[in-house]
């Protein structure tokens, strides 16, 4: 390895990885790996269908009120626990790169991007939307 490689931090964009996350400084498998699309997917529906839950309940369902709902919820619960309801059950948890907690500030930017949709579409090598690249964020398995 030349001395240039040797200084290289994972997190570096020359450097290619062998798995998802390895640049990130993420394990290839098991807990602080990068959680898998069908996780992801699976968390996003589950959170989804809580917030029309509860908007049918007390808000007629209006779609307005669902998305309002689903963002509170992210950033409220990504703040405080890191996870929402969908990703624990999951098995997911978002964190900053580098594994600290993703804090409020880092949840509201997140959510907002996510709310918006075309961000979790712009996908890096790495298996990260543009509103985790944004955020400085990684969705990662429990």
């Amino acid at each position: 390895m030349s001395p240039s490689e040797q200084n290289r931090s994972p997190a570096d964009n020359g450097s290619s990885g062998q798995w998802p996350g390895e640049r990130l400084g993420l394990a290839r498998q098991g807990p602080a790996s990068l959680a898998g699309w069908g996780r992801r997917i699976l968390a996003l529906v589950i959170d989804w269908f809580l917030a029309v839950m509860i908007s049918t309940l007390w808000f007629h369902g209006h779609p307005m009120a669902t998305l309002g709902i689903f963002a509170a919820m992210h950033v409220l619960f990504l703040s405080l626990l890191g996870t929402t309801l969908g990703k624990r059950l999951a098995g997911i948890q978002v964190v900053r790169v580098g594994g600290a907690m993703t804090g409020p500030w880092k949840a509201i930017v997140r959510t907002v991007l996510l709310c918006v949709v075309v961000p979790p579409l712009l996908i890096d090598r790495d298996g990260r939307g543009l509103h985790d690249r944004l955020a400085g964020t990684v969705e990662i398995r429990m």
